[in-house]
């Protein structure tokens, strides 16, 4: 059984081309599990979010259902992301990739575990991300 979420990201105010954003689970030894979503729709930029790329060259999971557009600086983007409810106060986390064309990369811009009361919270970014904010739906 799984819940869905509504997931808020706002960008900082940055200049320059929109940002690629992939969240993905990772398990309790940070370990990548699967891609829950992406921000970016174009897969000749894919390699730009290295980690997120390094998992989807082994895998190569279909991920057509889960994009959408890239989000440029200052603007705010909610997806509806699904977590299995068993991952929820089990060690897992939520990792928040950025790359930027021409900019930085940040690996962890947010990760977050996902805990009963994580998953009802904003949490700060530490790169192209202001802050992300989580509901249940």
């Amino acid at each position: 059984e799984s819940t869905k979420y509504k997931c808020m990201i706002q960008m900082t105010n940055y200049t320059g081309e929109g940002a690629y954003i992939v969240i993905s689970l990772l398990n309790p030894e940070g370990e990548y599990v699967e891609t829950l979503n992406v921000k970016g729709d174009d897969d000749e930029w894919y390699n730009t979010v290295e980690s997120r790329w390094q998992s989807y060259g082994k895998k190569r999971t279909d991920i057509d259902a889960i994009t959408g557009a890239t989000i440029s600086g200052g603007e705010r983007s909610i997806s509806v992301i699904e977590i299995d409810n068993d991952k929820i106060d089990k060690g897992y986390k939520l990792r928040f990739e950025t790359a930027v064309e021409d900019q930085e990369y940040y690996e962890s811009d947010v990760e977050l575990e996902l805990t009963a009361e994580n998953v009802k919270s904003k949490v700060e970014g530490t790169g192209f991300i202001r802050y992300i904010r989580m509901m249940p739906q």
